[in-house]
């Protein structure tokens, strides 16, 4: 029988079939044969290798078409499978990281000087006086002495001194030393403003400068062109007359419930005190540069003081006056040297300069005399500090004649002055504890000491950024890196790292003093007012401070590394707005990733007019 089909491949299919099913299978055994053996000449699709090889034949493809890629199957099986295997390592080893107990942080910490500055700033809110605002972080402080000024009966002009900052422990506002911790805090913002902005601390130090400078603003008459008296104290500290005399010293009250009278201190002869207060608006105005108004406001105020203090000429603390106890001037040329070189770098005006860098002014300021005073900056010697402030312009603005004389004279004593601080000379003692004596062995030590550590770091910066390695001390080369080495060992003496294992900052670290002499944190806040003799059982007690007031530096141990942690003891526990100042500036400088945060060269120079003319543009290219 002849049956036709259809083949797929073309043309008709015939198939024979018989009734002898042998020969049947045979031939068509045969017939496969020659289908195979007549095709295999040519290539087949998949259908058609899949039809001849029968049911129990299966071709094992040796390549994988990958659309795109032709890949062998024996690569992309060992591929695949290696894929997997690492994917399942992976796994492995995250799902290990997220069980097993971590040892270690991956977050970078604050280093301690961060830290400590941070604490250290703190300090200035607890010494706020006035209205404070909401903002200030000292829940146990509130508004105080809000009638300064308006209650007095000696005759004083001004009757609006509310605000400013309480000096120490007590509630006096002295001026002397409450500008120079100004200036002190505005210098250091004006070189180290990233450092302060990296710390998240910018706005609140500036904030702090300006509580300050707010208040100095109503202790003369701003507005004028020439005055004839500026406020010098606030509040009164002679113990003379006995508990008979409530004042801020016979009484330990809480600056909030204070009810005795605070008479105004006022001076009309006072060149050191409105130099002083000259420089601190003075530096806050390059502070404030971007606050045009606000800035020009203190550029007046203090052009208004300088006026004062050339015009008057005397010590504000001359006649036996109150202050003299406490924060007696020595002198007012340091003043002029260092007023003058803020005056210069706040407007421009060259006069300033001449008369800063003038021969005979240095002469009287004791820039030749040596001394064992000399080169140690503090709230009444104010040379080595101006002497520091001027070689910055000699490195970076070398002005030259009339000026280079006087600068570099400046200059070489810097240089002299740092040689000083370093433990190869014996210019001054140290302790078995390694802390510079640089007050010779007399109490409170630690406010001298910052300011030195701030110079060393500052001046160290100063030569890096005026790509000089280091300097001479006689024939031999000193890194900068031995400034940096001292200040950091002074400050970390400071922050524990000495004999007795304290930090001298309260709040930092777990060792500090607990019975600071401060009547606002000796005192609790329990709606209990205590009176002028009331708050001596608070005083005389032997209990640790009920407020801890964070970031006070102390006044410090004595020349043998010892320190007593008792109120009573002033030399040892009071810290002072002056020391707290020095030990801000010198934290910040420190502070950060050392060397590859740089000084900021330009805002000190932000109102200098340029020293020469610029230079003309060149000609035109000649053509024939």
């Amino acid at each position: 029988m002849s049956m036709y089909g259809r083949d797929p491949w073309g043309g008709p299919l015939e198939i024979n079939t018989t009734t002898d099913s042998v020969n049947t299978d045979n031939d068509f055994d045969r017939s496969r044969d020659f289908d195979k053996a007549a095709l295999s000449s040519r290539r087949l699709d998949e259908t058609q290798q899949s039809w001849l090889l029968g049911p129990n034949e299966k071709k094992k493809k040796k390549y994988v078409d990958l659309g795109c890629l032709v890949v062998s199957r024996k690569l992309f099986v060992w591929t695949v499978g290696m894929v997997l295997a690492v994917g399942f390592l992976v796994g492995f080893v995250v799902l290990l990281v997220k069980v097993v107990p971590r040892h270690h942080k991956h977050v970078a910490v604050k280093d301690n000087y961060t830290v400590a500055l941070q604490k250290a700033l703190l300090f200035f809110n607890a010494q706020k006086s006035g209205k404070l605002p909401k903002h200030n972080n000292v829940s146990w402080r509130g508004n105080s002495c809000l009638n300064d000024g308006k209650l007095d009966k000696s005759g004083a002009v001004l009757k609006d001194l509310v605000g400013g900052y309480y000096d120490a422990g007590d509630a006096i506002k002295f001026h002397f030393p409450k500008a120079f911790a100004m200036t002190m805090l505005s210098w250091s913002v004006i070189e180290y403003s990233a450092k302060y902005e990296a710390a998240g601390e910018l706005n609140h130090v500036k904030e702090i400068i300006k509580w300050g400078s707010d208040y100095f603003l109503k202790t003369f008459n701003s507005t004028a062109d020439d005055i004839s008296q500026i406020v010098a104290q606030v509040g009164k500290g002679d113990t003379s007359g006995g508990t008979s005399d409530p004042n801020d010293h016979t009484c330990w009250m809480r600056p909030e419930d204070i009810d005795y009278p605070r008479p105004v201190t006022e001076c009309s002869s006072c060149s050191d005190l409105a130099a002083e207060m000259a420089a601190a608006l003075a530096s806050a105005s390059i502070v404030f540069k971007d606050n045009k108004v606000y800035s020009k406001k203190l550029v007046h105020g203090a052009a208004t003081l300088w006026k004062f203090a050339r015009g008057n000429r005397g010590i504000y603390t001359a006649g036996g006056s109150d202050a003299a106890t406490f924060y007696n001037s020595s002198m007012y040329w340091d003043e002029f040297v260092w007023g003058g070189a803020w005056m210069y770098y706040a407007t421009g005006n060259q006069s300033y300069l001449y008369l800063a860098s003038h021969p005979k002014l240095a002469k009287h300021a004791g820039a030749f005399w040596g001394g064992p005073e000399y080169g140690v900056l503090s709230w009444d010697n104010k040379l080595t500090g101006a002497q520091v402030l001027l070689t910055r312009l000699r490195l970076f603005l070398s002005p030259g004649y009339p000026y280079e004389e006087t600068l570099k004279t400046f200059h070489n004593q810097t240089s002299i002055i740092m040689c000083s601080y370093l433990p190869y000379f014996n210019s001054f003692n140290r302790t078995r504890g390694g802390l510079i004596q640089l007050n010779h062995g007399r109490p409170q030590p630690l406010q001298y000491v910052v300011n030195a550590a701030f110079l060393a770091t500052l001046y160290s910066d100063y030569l890096d950024a005026a790509d000089t390695p280091g300097w001479y001390c006689g024939p031999k080369f000193y890194s900068t890196d031995e400034l940096r080495k001292f200040a950091q060992t002074q400050i970390d003496y400071i922050l524990g790292k000495n004999p007795r294992k304290m930090s001298y900052v309260v709040g930092y670290g777990d060792h500090y003093p607990k019975h600071v002499h401060h009547r606002g944190a000796s005192i609790p806040k329990n709606r209990v007012k205590y009176n002028c003799k009331g708050g001596y059982k608070w005083r005389d007690s032997k209990k640790p401070n009920p407020h801890t007031i964070i970031g006070a530096m102390v006044a410090g141990p004595d020349k043998h590394d010892g320190f007593h942690d008792v109120r009573t003891n002033y030399n040892y526990t009071e810290p002072t707005l002056a020391g707290n100042a020095g030990l801000v500036a010198a934290l910040v400088a420190l502070s950060g990733d050392g060397r590859t945060t740089k000084i900021d060269k330009n805002t000190m120079f932000s109102a200098v007019p340029p020293m020469f003319p610029t230079p003309p543009p060149p000609p035109a290219p000649w053509k024939p």
